[in-house]
């Protein structure tokens, strides 16, 4: 099934694929991995733990299939779990956990067979005797998939204790750094919830935060701690993208009836997004930073997981909101006083994409190339579909050479393959372009340059990486 020429439909795919995008190192600019177990080098105790530990798009499959939640996140032991999983693999065919699967054992593994019911109990002990070598641990995982640079999801008041004590190990060489995701900041209808948070905040700056000018103070003093450790970007996730005008003065009293404990309107909470997003997105213009709009997921819309499990338990969707007025009215903003960061927009809802691609490109200013992103296939869209459809929208009203390619997005040190995956479907997009006399002969090697580009160099300009001097930039 996953042979060498996996998703390679010509001759130019394969020979794209082997030449200028097999080899490519990873940067992987936005993913959920928790620095603490890449500062420790954790062990796995088995595969089951690194696998299905915390991977929700695998436990909604597992319930899809009629697996009861005790084999998913509940107390059955870890080859029951196991057991349940290849299971479900069997059923999942055409969805792309399949073909990840497959990709995971192969590249991490060296296992060829199919996971099943019958080749479980094989593939279980053959994971579990690897993940007890040397080269099974976190950072061997790491380096086995050629990855250059991490940058995890991090919130404000973290301490990011984890990654100074990586920063300050000269034996590992893979940069990790911290990325900057104050959507915690902006949930100002929290009520309880958010008081606590903008306490433990407060606490991390070092700031009494009475008001909404000491809220930006204690931003900017915790902004400048993430600068110091090297990040160098800022994350932000919305259900839809606010359009509310709003003052300053707006934004303190919203945020003082929130330290109040008052009940926040839908529209004040609305209105309070709006000015935060326009006040940190210039706050990430200052500090050099890209930052990453992440737009369209409703999350945790299973109240009993939710309360039975917490949030990100495989329960969030696709969101139908609006996005192209609020987009524009803040993007215009930011760009006409000078202040607009280099920014990347992803779409969660199909329904989007060529809004988000025109979008991004009205404010494009030469300041820098591809400075303004259409980006990635994002979660729902993370698929053989979903990526095409991505390259295709970027490629008819971008510049796809560009493009700063491919992230994991993901919570587990196994996912890495799905870069894999993605430069193989875009090296078979640009292959087939060729078979059909739709791009030049003659300008192969361009075509290769540009495929190693979105592999690997653009991100590297991008997010301003300074890496060895073997990197060839």
């Amino acid at each position: 099934m996953i042979d060498k020429n996996f998703l390679l439909e010509s001759g130019y795919a394969a020979t794209l694929y082997e030449r200028f995008a097999c080899g490519q190192p990873i940067v992987d600019y936005h993913n959920h991995l928790d620095p603490r177990m890449i500062a420790e080098d954790c062990r796995f105790d088995d595969i089951t733990q690194v696998w299905l530990g915390g991977d929700h798009y695998k436990w909604r499959a597992m319930r899809a299939n009629g697996v009861d939640e005790h084999f998913i996140t509940g107390g059955a032991d870890s080859y029951a779990k196991f057991v349940k999983w290849a299971e479900t693999v069997q059923y999942a065919m055409r969805n792309p956990l399949y073909h990840w699967t497959h990709l995971e054992l192969q590249r991490y593994f060296g296992i060829m067979e199919p996971l099943n019911p019958g080749s479980a109990r094989r593939i279980y002990d053959r994971c579990n005797a690897l993940l007890r070598e040397d080269g099974f641990s976190v950072r061997g995982l790491l380096e086995r998939m050629n990855v250059r640079v991490l940058c995890t999801t991090d919130d404000p008041a973290d301490d990011l204790r984890w990654h100074k004590a990586i920063a300050q190990d000269n034996t590992f060489s893979i940069k990790v750094f911290p990325s900057w995701r104050p959507d915690k900041v902006m949930a100002v209808e929290g009520g309880a919830e958010y008081t606590g948070y903008i306490s433990r905040l407060s606490e991390a700056a070092g700031v009494e935060i009475k008001d909404f000018q000491d809220l930006m103070r204690a931003l900017d003093i915790r902004r400048k701690y993430f600068m110091s450790l090297g990040c160098r970007g800022a994350d932000h996730g919305f259900r839809d993208f606010p359009d509310r005008d709003f003052t300053d003065a707006d934004l303190e009293e919203i945020f003082r009836k929130a330290m109040r404990s008052e009940r926040v309107s839908s529209d004040d909470a609305e209105t309070f997004r709006s000015g935060m997003i326009y006040h940190l997105a210039k706050m990430n213009a200052e500090a050099g930073w890209v930052q990453q709009f992440h737009i369209g997921a409703i999350r945790n819309n299973n109240l009993r997981l939710l309360r039975r499990i917490g949030p990100d338990a495989g329960c969030d969707s696709i969101s139908d909101g609006k996005v192209a007025s609020g987009l524009s009215r803040i993007l215009g903003r930011l760009d006409d006083e000078g202040c607009l960061a280099r920014t990347i927009l992803y779409n969660l809802n199909p329904k989007d994409s060529e809004t988000l691609m025109s979008m991004a490109y009205n404010f494009n200013d030469g300041s820098f190339p591809g400075k303004m992103q259409y980006g990635a296939a994002w979660w729902f869209l993370d698929q053989m579909d979903g990526i095409r459809r991505q390259i295709e929208v970027l490629s008819h009203g971008g510049l796809l050479s560009r493009f700063v390619g491919m992230l994991t997005d993901s919570r587990s040190f196994l996912s890495f393959p799905r870069h894999e995956y993605f430069r193989r479907i875009l090296c078979n997009i640009l292959g087939d372009d060729l078979e059909k006399g739709l791009l030049p002969e003659e300008e192969f090697d361009f075509i290769g340059r540009m495929v190693s580009d979105i592999c690997y160099a653009n991100a590297v300009k991008y997010f301003n990486l300074t890496l060895s001097e073997d990197d060839g930039l």
